[in-house]
C-alpha cells in the first residue's frame, strides 16, 4: 500500500513538473503558429487518439448507464472549460501568471470536497495549503517577468482563475470514477467526447493554422502538448487519483510556478536567488503536508 501511494505522489509530481514547462512553451506558439482555441482541438483529437491507440492492448470496459452524466460533468469542467480557458488565458497574459494563479485551485478543491463529497479537512491539510500558497505568492511578489505578448493580462488572470476553478470541479466529479474503471477507460471517453464538444468553438482556429509551413520547432512542442502536457498528464493524474484524494492531487499544483521558474533557469532565462530558494522551501514543505497520510497506531 506504502509503495501504491508513494507512486502515486511520484505521478502527481511528475504531472506537475509536465505542466510546469507547458507555461512556456505552450505560450511561445501562440498566436504566432496557433491561435489558443485551434490549440484545444489539437490537444483533445491527439490526446483522445493515443488514448484509443492504448486501449485496444487493455481489457474492455462497459460504462454504466447511470455514470455517463457524471464522465459528460467531467468531461465539460476537465477537457472543455478547463482547456479553454486556460490557453485563452495563456495567449493573453504572461507564463508566470498562469502557474501562480492557478495554484488557486486546491483551495478551490477543499471547499468543494467538503461540500459535494464530505472530504475531511484537516488541519494539517490546511497548514499545508497556507504554506504553499505563501510559496506561491512570494514567486508572484519578488519575481519579476516582463509582460511580453501579453495583450491583456487582468482579462488572462481572471480566465486563469475561472480554469483554477473548472479544474478543482473535474478532480471532484472524476474522483468516484477512478475506483470503478481504469485509467485508460476514462480517459478514453472523456477526450472523445471532449472532441465534439469543443469542436464548434474550436475549428476555425485550427483550420487557420499553416501545418505545412511549420518550423520544425514549433512541431516539438505542440508535440510536447499533446503527448506531454495532455496525454501524460491526465494519466497520471487519474491514476495518482486512485490512491491519493483531490485536495492532496490540486495541492501539487504549487510546484507548477516552482518547476516554471527552474525551467527558465535552466535555459537561461532567469537565475536563482535567495528569494526563488525560499519560495521552493515552502512549496515543497506546504506539498509534503498536504500529501502526508495519517497512520493508526495498533495497541
Amino acid at each position: 500500500m506504502k509503495n501504491k501511494r508513494a507512486l502515486a505522489i511520484l505521478a502527481a509530481f511528475t504531472a506537475s513538473a509536465i505542466y510546469g514547462i507547458n507555461h512556456t512553451l505552450a505560450k511561445g506558439l501562440m498566436p504566432t503558429y496557433i491561435e489558443p482555441f485551434g490549440f484545444i482541438l489539437l490537444r483533445v483529437t491527439g490526446a483522445a487518439i493515443l488514448f484509443w491507440i492504448i486501449s485496444l492492448f487493455f481489457p474492455k470496459e462497459k460504462i454504466a448507464t447511470s455514470d455517463w452524466p457524471r464522465i459528460l460533468g467531467c468531461t465539460l469542467f476537465g477537457m472543455v472549460i478547463n482547456m479553454l480557458f486556460f490557453f485563452k488565458g495563456l495567449s493573453l497574459s504572461t507564463p508566470i501568471n498562469s502557474s501562480v494563479i492557478i495554484t488557486l485551485s486546491p483551495v478551490m478543491v477543499l471547499i468543494l470536497a467538503s461540500i459535494l463529497i464530505k472530504e475531511r479537512i484537516t488541519l494539517l491539510k490546511i497548514l499545508g495549503i497556507i504554506i504553499g500558497m505563501a510559496g506561491a505568492i512570494v514567486l508572484v511578489l519578488f519575481s519579476r517577468e516582463e509582460s511580453i505578448n501579453a495583450p491583456n493580462v487582468p482579462l488572462g488572470n481572471v480566465l486563469f482563475i475561472v480554469n483554477a476553478f473548472s479544474y478543482g470541479l473535474y478532480l471532484i466529479l472524476v474522483k468516484p470514477l477512478t475506483k470503478k474503471y481504469s485509467s485508460i477507460t476514462l480517459m478514453k471517453w472523456l477526450f472523445f467526447i471532449a472532441i465534439f464538444i469543443n469542436l464548434p468553438v474550436t475549428i476555425g482556429e485550427f483550420t487557420a493554422v499553416k501545418w505545412a509551413e511549420l518550423p520544425f520547432d514549433a512541431i516539438w512542442k505542440m508535440a510536447y502538448v499533446v503527448v506531454g502536457t495532455t496525454f501524460m498528464t491526465y494519466l497520471l493524474n487519474i491514476y495518482a487519483l486512485k490512491q491519493l484524494s483531490a485536495a492532496t492531487i490540486s495541492a501539487f499544483i504549487y510546484l507548477q510556478p516552482l518547476i516554471a521558474i527552474a525551467f527558465a533557469i535552466v535555459v537561461g532565462a532567469d537565475k536563482l536567488t535567495l528569494v526563488k530558494s525560499i519560495a521552493a522551501i515552502l512549496v515543497f514543505t506546504g506539498v509534503y503536508m498536504v500529501s502526508m497520510k495519517k497512520t493508526k497506531v495498533k495497541a
